[in-house]
C-alpha cells in the first residue's frame, strides 16, 4: 500500500512537473508573439508615414505644376523656378512611394519567429 501511494506521488510529482514546463513553454511563446506583434506595429507605422509623405509631395507636385502653367507664359524666368520645385516634390513622392513598396515587398512573414519556436518544441518532445 505503501508503495501504490509512493508511485502515485511520484507520478502526480512527474506531471506537474510535465504541465509547469508546457506552461512556462506557453508563456514564453506568447511573450514572443507580443514583441512580433509590437515590431509589426513599427513597421506598418513606418510604411504608411511613408506612404502620406509621398502623396503629400505628390500633392505639392501637382499645386506647383498648376503654378507653373499659370505662369509659364510671363516674362523672365519665374517657371524655372516653378518647374525645379515642381521636380524636387514630384521626385520626393516618387521617392517615398517606391520606398514604401520596397518595405511592403520586403517585409518578413508575421510571427515568424514564434511559428519557428513552435516547430522546435513540437521536435523536441517528438525525440526526447
Amino acid at each position: 500500500m505503501t508503495t501504490d501511494t509512493h508511485t502515485q506521488r511520484h507520478e502526480h510529482g512527474a506531471l506537474r512537473r510535465l504541465l509547469g514546463s508546457a506552461t512556462a513553454m506557453v508563456q514564453t511563446r506568447l511573450e514572443l508573439i507580443g514583441i512580433e506583434l509590437a515590431e509589426e506595429k513599427d513597421r506598418l507605422i513606418a510604411v504608411l508615414f511613408l506612404g502620406l509623405a509621398g502623396m503629400m509631395f505628390a500633392m505639392l507636385a501637382l499645386i506647383a505644376l498648376t503654378a507653373l502653367i499659370a505662369i509659364a507664359f510671363w516674362d523672365t524666368y519665374r517657371w524655372q523656378a516653378l518647374a525645379g520645385l515642381t521636380f524636387v516634390y514630384a521626385a520626393s513622392a516618387v521617392f517615398c512611394g517606391l520606398k514604401a513598396r520596397r518595405g511592403l515587398h520586403t517585409a518578413p512573414l508575421v510571427f515568424q519567429e514564434t511559428l519557428e519556436e513552435f516547430q522546435k518544441d513540437r521536435d523536441a518532445l517528438r525525440n526526447p
